[in-house]
């Protein structure tokens, strides 16, 4: 096989531009704080908003979406399941210590240990080998071939393994040093995470001396500290906070269309979920396109499959989901569905009329659904208990890979072996494996066409709509937000 080489010699002009002149610090109003600050441990919103200015990835994407270097400044695929990467030599981690390629290779053995438990292992499990190649060079080995394993590179942060060997995941947790353009500060538990500006970053430096990523959960206490100039940036708007905003001085509306999907978890272990009648009863009764219409108005598009067609794997002209509250409302009073009470799993991190609008059309025909909302970390834990049977009946949830590729939606929320999953379809698994091993798209695309069919069949999960990002910010603030919801503070600055 002849080698397929992919140079990053040629960084895009985004990512290069000289900062302007550093001016006065940023205060960031998130909804959580981070449940935690090891990349390698989370990949929630309000985690990920603040550690990925604190790590480098092993690459990056621009904000066109287009996969670029960082950490391995080229990379070549030497067979269906070699990679080599190399890495850069001019990195330095915030202690002052040299990145090396053995940095790489512990990240990647770190986060594809079992043993480690990180909820990113469905992404990265394909991965078997990791070494260490020739001078700066990493080799990469697959469990065949693995045709979006560059896309899953642009999750992987690079840790220093000196550190975290010294002082353990918790300490490193609570003390984490990377090599990204700002370093950690301090973390006021419940209040706010702080970061500083790193002088000695390789690439761009970030135009703000400090940065503040404050725990907000009231989106209307979010808004009066943006119109206050307590908060510069703030996230997680829904439509009608966005149209009380636009329009008033001092202030802008941002947005952006994501490649996240909002959907409706079911427990398809627990009774009376079990049942295919049951949750086909329970998307029945779900009106989406009125969600969409009447509640979020932000740009939101009805989806009928766990991708959009931003996704590889995008399955056009797939059967719709049907509404039909009626013929719920007969499925649950004849199999007895709703004498189970039930709980609907929510974090105060999503928008709440949409959650509630759930819950009444649920019990609208039949269902005993009561709202349990829990901070996002004990949502996690709950979303990935030990057991399936644990898992919460019901949950909504909005899920991007940041890989645009439906591998990394559907492998994680649908595949049996996955910590996310609340499903057992052994034909099921087999498609997913199947596209996921092969670097043939058509041999791809049928997979996912037969995966998307078993999945609407049996409704073992409900999507709802392709999420639109909303942001207030000031209007001093130069900022274009992407699909894959980042807050780089290096691409961010004042305007003149």
């Amino acid at each position: 096989m002849i080698p397929v080489s992919i140079r990053g010699l040629v960084v895009a002009a985004s990512l290069l531009a000289a900062p302007a002149v550093l001016a006065q610090d940023i205060t960031v109003n998130l909804v959580n704080e981070p449940s935690t600050l090891d990349p390698h441990q989370q990949w929630n919103p309000d985690s990920y908003y603040v550690y990925r200015n604190i790590f480098d990835n092993v690459v990056t994407r621009d904000d066109a979406g287009e996969i670029m270097p960082q950490i391995a400044s080229d990379w070549t695929q030497l067979s269906d399941t070699e990679m080599v990467l190399k890495i850069r030599d001019d990195v330095t981690f915030h202690d002052g210590t040299p990145l090396t390629a053995e940095d790489v290779v512990f990240s990647v053995q770190r986060i594809t240990n079992p043993d480690f438990g990180s909820p990113q292992l469905g992404q990265f499990n394909q991965i078997t080998g990791a070494s260490v190649s020739g001078d700066h060079q990493v080799t990469l080995t697959t469990d065949g071939a693995y045709p979006v394993l560059l896309a899953q590179l642009v999750k992987l942060s690079v840790v220093p393994k000196h550190v975290v060997e010294e002082v353990g995941d918790e300490a490193f947790n609570a003390n984490p040093i990377g090599s990204g353009p700002y370093k950690f500060d301090s973390w006021n538990r419940g209040v706010e995470v702080t970061l500083s500006r790193n002088a000695d970053y390789w690439g761009d430096a970030g135009p703000f001396e400090m940065a503040a990523f404050k725990a907000v959960p009231d989106a209307s206490t979010r808004v009066a500290n943006l119109r206050a100039g307590a908060a510069d940036l703030i996230v997680s708007l829904d439509s009608d906070i966005a149209r009380q905003l636009d329009g008033q001085a001092g202030v802008q509306v941002l947005t952006a269309p994501t490649e996240r999907v909002a959907f409706m978890g079911i427990n398809t272990i627990r009774p009376p979920f079990d049942d295919p009648q049951v949750r086909h009863a329970a998307t029945m009764a779900i009106d989406r396109e009125g969600i969409v219409q009447g509640i979020l108005a932000g740009g939101e598009i009805t989806a009928d499959q766990m991708a959009t067609p931003a996704h590889f794997g995008f399955v056009e002209g797939a059967e719709p989901i049907v509404y039909d509250p009626e013929e719920a409302r007969r499925i649950v009073e004849e199999t007895g569905a709703g004498k189970t009470p039930m709980q609907f799993a929510t974090s105060p991190v999503y928008d709440q009329r949409i959650v509630q609008a759930i819950q009444q059309m649920l019990n609208d025909v039949g269902f005993d659904v009561e709202i349990s909302m829990t901070d996002m970390s004990t949502y996690l834990q709950a979303a990935r208990a030990p057991e399936k049977a644990d898992r919460p009946f019901l949950s909504f949830g909005r899920w991007s890979c940041a890989c645009q590729d439906v591998d990394g939606v559907q492998f994680p929320l649908l595949h049996s072996s996955s910590s996310w999953s609340r499903v057992e379809d052994s034909g099921l698994d087999a498609l997913l494996e199947t596209a996921r091993a092969s670097l043939d798209e058509g041999t791809r695309l049928d997979a996912y066409g037969e995966a998307q069919k078993i999945v609407h069949d049996n409704a073992y999960i409900l999507p709802l709509y392709q999420a639109v990002a909303l942001y207030g910010a000031t209007e001093k603030l130069d900022w274009t937000p992407t699909a894959n919801e980042s807050l780089f503070l290096n691409r961010m600055n004042w305007s003149e």
